[in-house]
């Protein structure tokens, strides 16, 4: 017996593709260095906006430039780590300050006595905070530190100083592998363990395809219940591949020109993270469906900045701007 078909709600639907086709638009116009306005979407004007590809995204970005392929020095195990710390606070400044402590980027060395330790309550008093504001961490005293950024020092040396957690990265045969490792750690949620390993096969410690696992959010939650009216028997992770797979045929049939980033289309991890933006503009175009969620908190302010395309060279996209020498690591795999 066939599945059922998930029904989607036809005007949050048309939604979705038209939001991700001019979000995009605005990207690659601020890429080119084209001067604002960039639509004349109110809304896009007025609030602010994850890109349509996470890794277009600031934070993401200065993960890619300054702690994945920075260098082509870095042992593969202790990339694992800070690109792990780095997910972990999502935080730009902490991560430069850091780097700035120690002349170096963090290393599992630091974890063995109480170097990082002391290095992060320098950060904090100097910076007066240590993560984002983006999304909410697991808070449970798992190690028993009360302050939650030493229960997190204490979850690095759990996973890379006493479980060696680097070596089942590096021998994961599948996206999903890495996930289950992550997540069988105190404090590591659903989210944050789907993200931190779309960040680790960023680097080239992995290489699965983005489409081969996904763990949606709640803010995809929310907006897969907006953009339908009922999910038949798919599972959210099946709603976000049966929208990967339609992606051409629904921009076509909208008359939307929508050429990906640098002609990579939509990955899973992109599509979870867009029910998660569709969900906030509803609020503003489509007050009337309601969620958890009531109103848009960040308003739009464009940087003066000039905005890079740096992505990781095995993606191999038909980006214009400098690409980074491509790492080569030496991968350690333990027999």
């Amino acid at each position: 017996m066939g599945r059922t078909p998930p029904k989607p709600r036809a005007e949050v639907y048309d939604i979705f593709w038209r939001f991700t086709a001019e979000r995009h638009r605005v990207y690659e116009q601020r890429v080119a260095g084209t001067p604002g306005p960039w639509t004349d979407d109110p809304i896009l004007n007025t609030y602010k906006f994850c890109n349509v590809y996470r890794a277009a995204d600031r934070v993401s970005q200065a993960l890619i430039k300054e702690v994945i392929y920075v260098d082509d020095t870095t042992a593969a195990e202790d990339l694992a780590f800070q690109i792990t710390m780095f997910r972990t606070f999502s935080n730009i400044n902490t991560w430069q300050s850091l780097v700035r402590h120690f002349g170096r980027k963090p290393v599992i060395d630091d974890l063995l006595g109480d170097g990082l330790e002391e290095a992060l309550n320098a950060v904090r008093a100097e910076n007066g905070r240590l993560y984002t504001g983006a999304f909410i961490l697991c808070a449970t005293n798992a190690y028993g530190r009360g302050t939650k950024h030493l229960n997190h020092i204490e979850l690095f040396r759990d996973m890379f100083a006493a479980q060696e957690l680097q070596k089942q990265i590096l021998r994961a045969g599948s996206l999903r592998e890495v996930y289950e490792a992550l997540h069988s750690f105190p404090l590591m949620g659903d989210f944050m363990s789907y993200q931190i390993a779309i960040d680790l096969n960023y680097s080239e410690l992995t290489d699965f395809s983005e489409n081969d696992f996904t763990q949606p959010g709640p803010g995809a939650l929310r907006g897969i219940k907006k953009v339908f009216e009922n999910t038949g028997d798919y599972s959210p992770a099946d709603i976000v591949h049966w929208m990967v797979d339609r992606q051409e045929s629904e921009f076509a049939a909208r008359g939307l020109e929508f050429n990906g980033l640098f002609g990579r289309p939509l990955q899973a991890i992109d599509v979870q993270n867009l029910f998660c933006e569709t969900d906030k503009y509803c609020r503003e175009a489509l007050p009337e469906l309601k969620s958890a969620r009531t109103r848009i908190k960040a308003k739009f302010s464009p940087s003066p900045d000039p905005v890079e395309a740096y992505f990781p060279p095995k993606w191999d996209l038909s980006v214009s701007s400098p690409a980074p020498l491509r790492r080569l690591f030496s991968l350690l795999h333990a027999g």
